[in-house]
């Protein structure tokens, strides 16, 4: 059977975006294949790679991408986690069978020292709820 593929969406690809991208092959790399891009990609944060590396999560391969890079693909999913990128996906020029909406708060905004544990705590609560739900779909 072929992996569904799944993009994640956020404003600089720098955070929660990676974060979705590195827990989607984490929980599920089996059955999903999981990329991530940005509106105004920047780099991953130093902050994001310690919090996915604190949860025994791998980041080999994670490099921030710019939306444009999938330009005329089609994926499984596409999930948006910030409003600015969810206005830029209205003029992407690719295409999903499913797309979602988490507005999860951008930790770098925050300035708290557990902010990014707590977006990924976060992103892994959405997620797993995700794929209990297609579990449940692909059984029935």
């Amino acid at each position: 059977m072929d992996k569904q593929r799944v993009l994640f969406l956020c404003n600089a690809n720098s955070a929660r975006s990676l974060m979705g991208e590195a827990l989607l092959r984490h929980l599920a790399g089996d059955h999903f294949e999981a990329f991530s891009a940005g509106s105004e990609p920047d780099q991953p944060h130093a902050m994001t790679l310690a919090a996915l590396k604190k949860q025994g999560i791998s980041t080999e391969g994670l490099a921030s991408k710019s939306l444009d890079d999938f330009v005329g693909e089609h994926f499984a999913a596409v999930i948006v986690l910030c409003d600015k990128a969810q206005q830029a996906c209205r003029d992407w020029q690719g295409s999903s069978d499913e797309h979602l909406y988490w507005d999860i708060r951008d930790p770098r905004l925050i300035g708290r020292e557990d902010a990014y544990e707590q977006a990924l705590q976060e992103i892994r609560r959405r997620l797993s709820l995700w794929l209990q739900i297609k579990a449940r779909d692909a059984r029935n």
